[in-house]
This record gives C-alpha cells, structure tokens and sequence, in this order.
C-alpha cells in the first residue's frame, strides 16, 4: 500500500516541478498582455511657468499650466491591425491637451500609438501618426515592458518624431514601491508647430511670420519594474519660438515650465500598480515558485513512503496479516 502511495505522490511531483518552469517562461509571456479597451487619464501640471501671449507676441508667467494627457484603447482599430499583421496589439488614441491657469487651450497634439500587446515593442501599421503626420517608430512610448531591466531603453519622443534611449539611473523607492529612475535630455531641436493652436493661430502663420519652434526637455520617469508602468513622470520642458535667419534677435518663450503629475493621479496610479503586480508576481513568482517547492515536498514524501516499504519488517508483516493454513490431519 505505501509504494502505490508512493508512486502517486511521485507523479505528483513530476507534474508540479514540470508545471513551475512551463508557467514562467511558457504560459506568462502569452497570458501577460495589455486590454485592448485600456482608458487612462493623468494630468500634469506646472507652476509658476512662462507662455506665449498671442495677442501681444510676449512670453509671460503664468500660475500654473495644466496637461491632461488620455490614452484611449481603439478595439477596432486594434482588430483590423491583428488581421493585417497576424500579432495582438494594442491601438492607443492619445491626445495630449495643454490649458492655461484660465482653463484656455495652449495647445493640443493627438497621437496614435500601435504596439505589441506582450512586449510594448511598437508595430507598424497604417494609421501610426503624431498630430496627423506619419511616424514610424523605434523603441517605447508611455509604458515600458513586462519585467523592466535595469538598462538603457530607445523611448519615442513625440515632439522631434525621433526614438533616443532612456537611461537607466537607478534603484529608488517611491510612495512604498521599488521603482527604476529613467532619464532622458533631449537637446534643442527643430520641431513641428502643433497643428491646433489658440486664437486661430496655425503653422503657416507662423511660418509666415518668419518663425519656428525649437524645444528641449529633461524627460524623468520611475518605473515599477514588474508591470513596467510609469508610477512618476516629470519633464523639465522649454520651447521657444526663433526669428528664422535673425539669429541676432532673442527668441520669444513659447512654453517653459517643470511639468510633473498632481499629487492626486501619483496616488490613484500608484494605487492601481500595486494590484497590477500582484498579478504579474503570481505567474512568474508565487505560482513557479510555490509549485516548485511543492514538488520538492511531494518528492520528499515519495521517497519516505518508499524507503519505509523496503525494510526488512514490511514483507514479514504482510505475510503475517495472511491466513496460516489448516493442520494436515494425522
């Protein structure tokens, strides 16, 4: 009875040490995605920050610049894109809304983004654009992947069209959560107005005025590592509008300011990050783990069982629980 016991609680084992490895590196690269119907809002803000005044032509200080910032999961597009390509994404419609302290609207950059469900790397497809115009892009955007590395990422910069990597800064804790700091300096570039600008101002009016954007930033993010997402953001952000051909002439400030998240969407964001993770833990940690050191006992008590069916006493008490035979008679 001990060996049949024995040998079921070996095949026990067997299937839970072969189910730890084949969790982690088979069933959670293809379980682990982003929805397709993902909906997030943040809202950025910057005090105390310098803007172009249109109607005199002259930066001012403002008290404060707000952004909001809405990713929008488009499940349609993101079907048609898997029957063009064969892989699962995700289509994010993005939009990035810049108010003055009066609620008026500075500026407005919409954006779509297309990118593999599972990993975060970006897909190309039809439709990919920032504020209209055509990008092809290299490395991430908004998220960074499932597991983050400690090392240096290719992270897109909306305003130049341009990827350029992210540098890894670290190790910190942030609001309870082991993070990583990201930073990234993008330098004075030329860049495209955005098509949607106060007062009816466009791009050919101010190119017919004879000037153009420039912008850099300082770009900051802390990333919780296990799902990847960005729990912190801020960007030290200039742009300045330059007289073209008139080096001599001092720019004019269009937006300058240190951007970063309201305390109240750290909050929520780090909120739902921490329940996030517990999932993403469960599959490549508690489940693989657990059912490895389940394994392990199963083993433990197949062999006891099987060594305690060996002894020399086990036989002799079997044969000794069978009926002794009858007497032959005289």
């Amino acid at each position: 009875m001990r060996r049949k016991a024995s040998l079921v609680l070996l095949g026990f084992a067997v299937f839970f040490t072969a189910l730890s490895p084949l969790l982690r590196w088979y069933a959670f690269p293809r379980l682990a995605k982003i929805p397709p119907s993902e909906y997030q809002v943040a809202v950025l803000e910057a005090k105390n920050a310098t803007l172009l005044d249109y109607n005199q032509m002259k930066d001012v200080t403002v008290p404060e610049v707000n952004i909001v910032q809405t990713l929008r999961g488009n499940v349609a597009a993101a079907q048609q894109v898997k029957k063009e390509t064969g892989r699962d994404v995700v289509v994010w419609d993005a939009l990035s809304y810049i108010a003055d302290s009066h609620g008026a609207m500075v500026s407005e950059i919409p954006e779509r983004y297309v990118f593999d469900a599972h990993s975060q790397a970006p897909v190309h497809a039809a439709g990919e654009n920032v504020d209209g115009d055509p990008v092809r892009r290299q490395g991430i955007e908004f998220k960074w992947p499932f597991l983050t590395r400690k090392r240096d990422y290719y992270y897109f910069d909306a305003q130049t069209r341009t990827s350029a990597p992210i540098h890894y800064r670290g190790t910190r804790t942030f609001h309870g959560l082991k993070v990583y700091y990201f930073e990234q300096t993008v330098p004075w570039t030329k860049v495209p107005l955005p098509k949607k600008m106060p007062l009816g101002v466009t791009p050919a009016v101010v190119t017919a005025a004879g000037m153009e954007r420039w912008y850099t930033t300082k770009r900051m993010f802390w990333v919780d590592p296990t799902t990847g997402a960005p729990v912190n953001g801020e960007e030290v952000h200039q742009e300045e509008m330059r007289f073209i051909g008139h080096p001599e002439k001092p720019p004019l400030i269009a937006f300058a300011g240190d951007v970063r998240m309201r305390p109240d969407y750290v909050d929520s964001t780090v909120k739902l990050v921490k329940s996030q993770r517990q999932l993403v833990l469960a599959l490549t940690s508690y489940l693989p783990w657990g059912f490895l050191g389940l394994g392990a006992a199963l083993l433990t008590t197949s062999l006891v069982l099987e060594a305690r069916s060996r002894r020399p006493g086990a036989s002799s008490s079997a044969d000794s629980a069978e009926p002794a035979p009858e007497p032959v008679p005289a």
